[in-house]
């Protein structure tokens, strides 16, 4: 691999920043220390910047070649899981029951490394580098604030990059097409009829309801969906009931599709809620269902990957650069900025086999990364934003 001076010389900034951040976990929309600390590398790069939301940052840096130019975005999610840190390393959870088990700490450090890198060029290049330090990936409800206040008006590129545990170290995936499904998440609420466990029949049982429901929504993949499409209806949560002895009044059931094509997201979720309705009333119930936008499909552009293959290209063999990679149902709101504006997002393999804790999926408590190849994603944000804006 032969990456650039100017990022091997960042390695221990890059390092300390991701186990920095590591050690202090914040939910979605609670990133407020995480922020902060964002603020203050940016401060002391004398990067000008600004919030979005509450916990969100902006951050520019314009070439100083010339006043016109053209426009890149560099995105990194921040916001940590809500659950428990199960690894013994010296950059540990602080905060009890919540956990970096996604790398989003790493997005975060591999950023601020190229911002600093960056800013020392500014010199070197004209028009101008977005930065997007964006809260609440895990919930979808992040990039749409950065969308919203017009931060991609302008932009001819975007790029953002993910670490991969199921990609060796040393590899990266720049993959055209559909890479991650979309992600909506439902709110099923069943009301029925409380009465006597003993006296059923002078009840409407939620409780019988929401189970019936619960199966009959997987008849939207087994029979409503053609075989060769890749759908999701999961349920997460049913709650029901107050007592044992009592015919619930009340049911629950959360969950969430996911589809990789606009056109069978409309039909799937179209689908849950007959099916919800169409049931309850069948046993005497109302069903109200609630339906959140989290994520789009994200679809690299395939102009996008050709140019960030050609950067990846001078880094590494070109037998390290998986151009087929295989997409999942998991989702990223990265697709809200490929809405607007042409771009792509990589996977920057982290997986090594000297410590397998870099092996365990995401949204474990043991996972983990191996820190080498954030120097890898760090090289691909400068080197394809340089690329960008000279061309």
């Amino acid at each position: 691999m032969a990456l650039k001076n100017y990022i091997i010389k960042e390695k221990a900034y890059i390092i300390q920043l991701r186990r920095h951040f590591h050690a202090h976990p914040e939910a979605s929309l609670q990133e407020y220390e995480t922020c902060k600390k964002i603020e203050e590398e940016l401060d002391a790069l004398k990067i000008p910047h600004r919030r979005v939301g509450e916990t969100g940052v902006f951050a520019w840096i314009d070439g100083k070649k010339s006043s016109q130019g053209k426009v890149v975005a560099l995105r990194a999610d921040m916001d940590a899981l809500a659950m428990e840190d199960l690894k013994t390393v010296p950059y540990h959870s602080q905060r009890p029951g919540f956990c970096h088990a996604c790398g989003h700490d790493a997005h975060t450090a591999t950023l601020l490394g190229a911002a600093k890198v960056l800013k020392s060029l500014e010199d070197n290049f004209s028009g101008q580098v977005r930065l997007f330090f964006q809260q609440a990936e895990e919930i979808g409800q992040g990039a749409r604030l950065f969308v919203k206040e017009g931060l991609m008006e302008g932009c001819h590129r975007v790029f953002g990059a993910h670490v991969a545990s199921r990609l060796p170290s040393g590899k990266v995936a720049l993959t055209k097409g559909p890479q991650c499904a979309s992600c909506d998440y439902f709110k099923i609420t069943i009301t029925g009829k409380g009465a006597h466990v003993s006296t059923p029949h002078l009840g409407v049982d939620a409780a019988y309801i929401a189970a019936q429901i619960v199966v009959n929504l997987q008849s939207i993949v087994a029979r409503g969906t053609a075989p060769l499409e890749t759908v999701v209806v999961g349920v997460g949560v049913v709650k029901a009931g107050t007592q044992y002895n009592i015919v619930a009044e009340k049911a629950e059931i959360e969950g969430t599709t996911r589809s990789f094509l606009p056109e069978v997201r409309t039909v799937t979720n179209k689908r849950v809620v007959e099916i919800a309705k169409q049931t309850a009333a069948m046993y005497g119930a109302e069903a109200e269902v609630i339906f959140l936008d989290y994520a789009a499909p994200l679809i690299n552009d395939g102009d996008a990957v050709e140019e960030v293959t050609k950067v990846a290209e001078k880094l590494m063999d070109k037998s390290d650069i998986i151009g087929d990679f295989q997409k999942a149902l998991g989702a990223d709101d990265f697709a809200d900025y490929l809405a607007v504006t042409k771009g792509m997002y990589a996977f920057i393999g982290t997986g090594n086999t000297e410590n397998p804790n870099t092996m365990v999926a995401q949204h474990h408590g043991l996972f983990d990364i191996d820190e080498e190849a954030m120097l890898l994603s760090c090289n691909l944000y400068v080197d394809y934003a340089l690329q960008v804006l000279e061309s």
